[in-house]
């Protein structure tokens, strides 16, 4: 069974930061692309970021791209998202996600998903 469990989420100033993790597990972790995704209230999913099995390429989301930094241990089954500068449009439940093929920026598509974690940044 696989599970992929978000956690680090919470209430930070704007101009803060915030370091999100997910654990994976009943997967290899290593076969699997990784991605955040986020969702605010009223809105649809929405693609932040993603890394390569082998975490040698990243892709952002425009709207985050040079303030949030995804990263991955392949032996500890983690990925992480540093959050940095946040802003109060950042508030949202963000979702961890697992995807043998590559992640794109216009889908939200994956073959398993975290239940979220929420971030709320106030102004």
């Amino acid at each position: 069974q696989v599970q992929l469990v978000e956690s680090g989420g919470g209430l930070v100033q704007a101009g803060g930061s915030l370091r999100l993790s997910c654990a994976a597990s009943g997967l290899t972790f290593s076969y699997y692309n990784m991605g955040w995704f986020r969702q605010a209230p009223g809105k649809e999913r929405e693609f932040i970021a993603a890394i390569s099995w082998g975490g040698g390429s990243t892709t952002y989301a425009d709207s985050v791209k040079g303030r949030f930094t995804i990263s991955r241990d392949n032996a500890k089954n983690m990925v992480y998202l540093q959050m940095n500068s946040l802003k109060p449009e950042d508030t949202a439940v963000y979702y961890c996600a697992a995807r043998r093929d590559t992640f794109a920026r216009s889908t939200v598509r994956a073959d398993y998903w975290g239940q979220g974690t929420q971030v709320t940044v106030s102004s």
